[in-house]
């Protein structure tokens, strides 16, 4: 990850290796934030694998906070989905085929 922006609220962030699913996902975590502003991306060419994602905040909030609270969230949702997965998998191994998906 580099940063990119003259002031601690408003930063452009560079992820490389990423597409749209982290792109569209954190953003949409991000924004769940009352203290963010904007948020957005763009992929700067379909041949290049790197996502700016920009963020602004209110008041004096660094942008990397709300950066790292929607990375952290977004893993927990991803935790929950997996395990949940995983269990409705197991039950269904055992032969309870009452759970519908």
């Amino acid at each position: 990850v580099q940063a990119d922006g003259t002031d601690g609220n408003c930063v452009t962030f560079v992820l490389h290796d990423e597409d749209h699913t982290l792109g569209n996902s954190l953003r949409y975590m991000v924004m769940k934030n009352p203290d963010v502003e904007f948020c957005g991306y763009c992929i700067t060419h379909p041949s290049e694998s790197k996502i700016n994602f920009r963020i602004q905040t209110r008041g004096g909030l660094p942008a990397v906070e709300p950066l790292r609270k929607g990375l952290n969230d977004l893993m927990g949702v991803c935790q929950h989905v997996l395990n949940t997965f995983e269990v409705r998998l197991f039950l269904r191994s055992l032969g309870d085929f009452s759970i519908s998906w």
